[in-house]
Formats: C-alpha cells, structure tokens, sequence
C-alpha cells in the first residue's frame, strides 16, 4: 500500500512541477528551451492578427456552409444583410423549395475534422501524449501543419483581472494567463465547466449561440477547440507551437460565433472577447505532437 502511495505521488508531482513556483524558478536555467521570451506585452505576434481571424473565419465558414441545413432556422432571426451573404447559397441549394422535417436535422455531410483538412490541408485530435506521465496531448492525425498557421485554439471562460477565479482554480492545470493579465480558465470538468455553461445560456439570443460549448463534450464542433490540452516542450522536444493572443473584433460575424471556444465571464465587461491561438513555428507534419512553452519570460 505505501508503494503504491508512493508511486501515485510521483506520478502526481511529475505532472505538477511544471506548475509549482519554486521548482520553476530553480530550474528555468537548466531548461531554457522551455521558455518562451517576449520583448513585451504587446509584442507576442507570430503573425498578424488579421492572418489569424482570416483563418478562423475561412474555418467556421465551411463548417456553417457544411452544416448549412441546420443552419437555416438561425439565418430567419438574423437581420437581413445577414441573410443576404447565403442568398446565393440558399437559392442553389433549395430554389423556392420548403425542407421537409427530416432534412433540416440530418447529419453533417463532412465530419468537424474532415472539414478543417479540407480548409487548412490538415487535422488534428487528442490522444495519449508521448511525454512520459503527460496525460493527453495533441497530434497532427492527418496532413502537414506550415509554418506560420493556426494549428488550435485554447478554450475556455474568460476572466479579466479584477473577476473572481480562485474556486475555479483550485487543482486545476488548465488556467491560461495572458500578457496582460486575463485569464482563461480551459477546464472542461467540474466548476469551470458549469460556469462556462452558465455563461452560454446567458448569452444565448433565441436560436443564435453566442460561442461554442461542444468543447466540453466528446462532439466537438469546431476542431480547432483542444488547446488546452497541448503539453509543455521538453529540454530534447522543444516547442513546434506558440500561443498568439488576439481579440475577436466587434464586427466578427454573428452567424459563426457559435463556433468561438470562448465567453466572458461578465456580461457588464466592455472589452472585446479574449482568444488564444496557436501557431506553428516550423511545419509539423503527421504524427507529430504538438508541443508548446508555458513560461514567459517578459522583458
């Protein structure tokens, strides 16, 4: 019994250490490759932050034309000039024709994963890390990840500074600190999963979702949504991604927020809704783990 004890404490501090502090501060000289410097705080960009919303909406674009069938009881509450971009659409695909009850709720013709490679030329998926004692990590199932691309998003409820976060917090591994101070609390179980339902319902208008909650489930509906599951490089792995902070413009389109991984958890806030993409600092190709640094160092 005490080895078994013993043995599931290492297991436990093996996965942990990368988060506690003092071990950090001791070791960052002996790991510099797990470190991810910033000039800073307002310079962390890989690419721009037009390239990155040009993906993510090139993405939930062809999964809302993908699943555009369901979509249609959403477009008749969406004002008119929304109505007006799948006109064209909706006159090739139904001219003057009514839906029977069965085709407004069938399935996907494309599965979420089969969509993004024939957007992005790729997929990705969890699945057992490499990493000895890591858990789940992310891999490139299928196709080649270039240099420069957006290869995930880091979901979750996002917290500006001044909001409460520390019942969330307690054991979890997957809070999110940015530059500035926000935090994003990727947590799919527990109380962070019933927060971020919360919010969701709260924000939802009729039909129309304002993000995408699916992440939470084993039926992920945008497949970019697994970033918090990427793992931390190593001294003989390093990183092959970057996390990229941006803000989802005022303008981004209201049919394809249901796709967005992310909700404020205020509502009275008036800053714009904080995501995180990751980036590909060199091509990845099939197999491969996707592998991130946790600790910035800001100068």
């Amino acid at each position: 019994m005490p080895g078994r004890l013993l043995r599931g404490l290492g297991r436990w501090w093996r996965r942990y250490r990368y988060r506690f502090v003092p071990w950090i501060a001791l070791n960052l000289n002996h790991n510099p490759r797990t470190l991810r410097y910033v000039p800073d705080e307002f310079k962390d960009k890989v690419i721009s932050d037009e390239d990155a919303l040009g993906t993510l909406l090139n993405v939930f674009q062809a999964l809302f034309i993908n699943d555009f069938n369901k979509q249609l009881e959403i477009l008749t509450v969406l004002p008119e000039p929304v109505q007006l971009k799948y006109q064209d659409l909706l006159s090739v695909q139904h001219p003057r024709v009514k839906l029977p009850q069965n085709r407004r709720h069938q399935r996907n013709v494309f599965k979420p994963e089969e969509i993004l490679y024939k957007t992005l030329g790729f997929s990705i998926a969890r699945a057992t890390s490499s990493l000895i004692s890591a858990g789940r990590g992310v891999f490139i199932t299928k196709g080649v990840v270039p240099k420069g691309a957006v290869v995930s998003m880091y979901p979750g409820t996002v917290y500006q500074k001044h909001e409460p976060v520390f019942f969330q917090s307690i054991g979890n591994p997957f809070i999110f600190r940015c530059l500035d101070g926000v935090l994003i609390d990727g947590n799919d179980r527990g109380i962070s999963r019933v927060v971020y339902r919360s919010c969701t319902g709260r924000d939802r208008l009729g039909p129309v979702k304002m993000c995408d909650s699916t992440w939470l489930t084993a039926e992920i509906q945008n497949p970019l949504a697994v970033g918090q599951y990427v793992n931390n490089c190593s001294s003989d792995r390093p990183a092959n991604v970057c996390y990229q902070e941006l803000d989802v413009p005022a303008a981004f389109p209201i049919e394809l927020r249901q796709y967005l991984p992310n909700i404020a958890y205020s509502c009275q806030g008036h800053s714009p809704l904080r995501c995180v993409v990751l980036v590909a600092l060199r091509d990845v190709r099939q197999g491969e783990e996707l592998l991130s640094n946790y600790y910035t160092v800001v100068s």
